[in-house]
């Protein structure tokens, strides 16, 4: 009895979440508009990979393997739907990925049956996630991502120290994956690597972020650009910085690229995370800024502030006051998804286009790094509004 009655209102419960309607938030910043509900939480994910629904077996119907949260997806269009590769951590605390699918991108996700198989390399994964997605233009779909390993040079006892590198691997379809060896740079660590999805005079271009250690950027820190020959066997030689973290800012701690840049006729629009830290920790947003279409590397424009930041309920959750963006679905019709998530437990989506994006990122005025200056720019915006507001005719009520 207890078995029956506890399945019938898993089920529906769980057929009521991914059947629900996802509505737009009213008011916004008229850059983007945000939703209602999350696009993915734990609850999500089906109950036969968290239940044992063998009655004989599991009569009371407990939890077996939990879910802890469903986050930091990359994201893809594919034959008309949005794929989001999510990245799913247990209540162990490993990760794996695993592949939602909806028609609209706004609701109704629905994962696969089974997670995703990431084969292993030669020295064995501790932990994957973060995966970036990208379709290049050699015909492979490119999955990149963290993988996390124990420092073999940590201290007798030190169970926390980690590695970080950028595992690689690359499919057809997102069923079937083919490993290939990490990719290698003269970085001790090397987190949120992206790679570009065009080639640059015939080769693979990527995003990097150099750090010393695994939490800390160390001397250096910022979003690093580099070439390779082969993906196959990924080797940068040089790392170029071509956005540096920058005191007192929202990157000022360390920064780092989200998915892969959006070609657009004024450039290759970026979406990134800046981290500032805080008495309660490090706070994570998301920003965007514009590069050059022939040197990506260059940055032509870097509106100031954040694009996004955890607001109200997404302040909460398993680490606290983030937001991390690493899947962008950009459509021909010109419309943009941008996948989120909030402190680390659940994934949103944010509703634009590339002309907003593009207003926002070429009209905001830049950071000027001091408060006199930061005021001026207001003064400047102040004055003129008022102008436009008391000018004879203007219908302008406020």
């Amino acid at each position: 009895m207890v078995f029956d009655e506890r399945l019938n209102y898993l089920v529906q419960k769980y057929n009521e979440l991914i059947k629900r309607k996802n509505v737009i938030e009213e008011g916004g910043n008229g850059i983007y508009d945000k939703y209602k509900y999350p696009v993915i939480t734990k609850d999500h994910t089906p109950l036969f990979w968290r239940y044992d629904l063998n009655k004989t077996a599991n009569p009371c119907l407990m939890e077996r393997i939990g879910v802890n949260c469903a986050f930091n997806p990359g994201a893809i269009e594919l034959n008309g739907k949005i794929y989001l590769v999510v990245r799913v951590e247990g209540n162990d605390r490993k990760s794996f990925f695993a592949v939602a699918e909806s028609k609209n991108g706004i609701d109704n996700f629905t994962f696969w049956d089974y997670p995703v198989v990431m084969p292993e390399t030669e020295n064995p994964d501790i932990n994957v996630y973060d995966m970036r997605l990208v379709q290049h233009e050699d015909g492979w779909i490119y999955g990149l991502f963290c993988t996390e390993r124990k420092d073999p040079d940590a201290p007798f006892g030190d169970t926390s120290s980690a590695v970080a590198a950028c595992g690689i691997a690359r499919t057809r379809d997102l069923k079937s994956w083919e490993r290939l060896p990490d990719l290698k740079t003269s970085s001790p660590q090397q987190r949120n690597v992206v790679l570009h999805p065009e080639f640059i005079n015939g080769r693979y271009a990527l995003y990097t972020r150099p750090q010393d250690g695994f939490i800390e950027t160390g001397k250096g820190g910022g979003i690093g650009f580099g070439y390779t020959d082969s993906m196959e066997n990924a080797v940068i030689d040089e790392e170029i910085l071509m956005e540096c973290k920058e005191y007192h800012t929202i990157k000022e701690v360390k920064n780092g690229e989200g998915p892969a840049p959006i070609k657009t006729e004024r450039g290759w629009l970026h979406i990134a995370h800046g981290v500032r830290n805080t008495a309660a920790g490090l706070r994570y947003v998301v920003y965007a800024f514009l590069s050059d279409l022939e040197h990506p590397e260059i940055v032509t424009h870097r509106p100031g502030g954040f694009l996004i930041a955890p607001e109200g309920e997404e302040r909460i959750g398993d680490v606290s006051n983030v937001v991390f963006c690493n899947g962008v679905v950009a459509r021909q019709s010109g419309d943009v998804l941008i996948y989120y998530a909030s402190s680390d437990t659940r994934c949103h989506v944010a509703t634009t286009t590339i002309d907003r994006l593009l207003d926002y990122v070429i009209n905001t005025p830049e950071d000027p790094l001091k408060s006199y200056a930061c005021v001026q720019q207001r003064i400047d915006l102040i004055s003129r509004n008022l102008k436009l507001i008391n000018s004879p005719g203007s219908n302008i009520k406020i």
